[in-house]
């Protein structure tokens, strides 16, 4: 991994990896699936998502918007499945691990990228999922393997001032 390291306490009590660039590795193929799953979410995050989808660019990293199936304003993803986007999921388990507070945690971590915060997560397929962290609703993201092998963080700068405008910072419920 080619990024630079620098730990912080977190709001979220993991250490925060500040970067101006994350660049992670993958090497597996995804699916061009252009389907996701809806979250189920409560009231409050999908008021909150829903203003999130209004928001969200046309394009991400030089990939244009397509919506998957089926059609929702919990959903979103950029180029045939190479981002998809999910507004109102759960907490992952891996926010709360003390390994991965702890720096002990090969495939997690913490980190923030143009104002917000990220749990960072290697998936077994080498695609990532980073999920905000610190905000009144959970905003997971899913970079497939071929695009994981690149430069990461133009997608969460993209990504990010349509989250800081909507998804206010706080306990997602």
């Amino acid at each position: 991994m080619n990024s630079l390291r620098h730990r912080h306490p977190a709001r979220f009590g993991l250490p925060v990896l500040a970067v101006s660039l994350i660049a992670v590795s993958g090497c597996s193929s995804a699916d061009d699936g252009g389907s996701a799953a809806v979250p189920s979410a409560g009231a409050a995050a999908t008021k909150l998502c829903q203003k999130l989808d209004g928001a969200l660019p046309r394009e991400v990293d030089g990939l244009s918007r397509r919506d998957p199936q089926p059609a929702s304003e919990l959903t979103a993803r950029w180029g045939d499945a190479v981002i998809i986007l999910r507004c109102g999921v759960p907490q992952p388990p891996k926010m709360v691990d003390p390994r991965v507070a702890e720096g002990r945690d090969a495939d997690a971590v913490a980190g923030a990228v143009d104002g917000v915060d990220w749990l960072m997560e290697k998936r077994d397929d080498g695609s990532y999922r980073f999920t905000t962290a610190n905000r009144s609703a959970y905003v997971e993201v899913t970079v497939s393997a071929e695009r994981a092998g690149e430069d990461t963080s133009p997608i969460l700068v993209g990504l990010a001032p349509a989250i800081k405008k909507t998804i206010p910072e706080g306990i997602a419920s």
